[in-house]
């Protein structure tokens, strides 16, 4: 009887410190990081893939297939819940037209989900010519989104 009074009095010290985190998931800072670390391991992925088509590292068919295959796979986090009404206020480099016209930021995510899973298909062709114009086709789709919805003044 004194294991389980000792269970039960655990688990509630436990979940009473985990009220203040769930109270600060409402906020917009976890929003801005969810999208943040979404787009760093986006960013993350595709450099070193740039750096191997350019001939910066060597060129590494199967690490390069696996590059592009986890691309895909974090390409298809549904990140659009980080944009979530009110999650634009504060320090972010996400401009303002992103809440305005949502739908059409969700279409250009579209896109960068397209071409990376098209990229992961080219990759397994070998071809490197094919490989690097989806690369290229790629990066566009990726540039086009900062362009557009990226602010110039970046926090780091």
């Amino acid at each position: 009887m004194k294991c389980v009074k000792t269970v039960v009095i655990a688990g509630v010290i436990i979940c009473a410190g985990a009220l203040p985190s769930w109270a600060h998931i409402e906020k917009t800072e976890p929003m801005q990081s969810l999208r943040q670390s979404y787009f760093a391991l986006i960013g993350m992925t595709f450099g070193p893939m740039a750096d191997m088509v350019k001939g910066k590292i060597d060129w590494d068919q199967a690490t390069f297939e696996r590059w592009s295959s986890d691309l895909a796979a974090v390409a298809t986090y549904k990140v659009e819940r980080g944009f979530a009404p009110g999650s634009e206020e504060g320090r972010t480099r996400a401009k303002p037209d992103i809440w305005l016209d949502l739908d059409e930021f969700k279409e250009h995510l579209g896109e960068l989900r397209a071409e990376t899973a098209r990229l992961a298909q080219v990759a397994k062709s070998g071809d490197r010519a094919a490989i690097q114009a989806q690369l290229g086709v790629t990066g566009k789709t990726c540039k086009g989104c900062h362009d557009e919805y990226k602010a110039k003044d970046y926090l780091y």
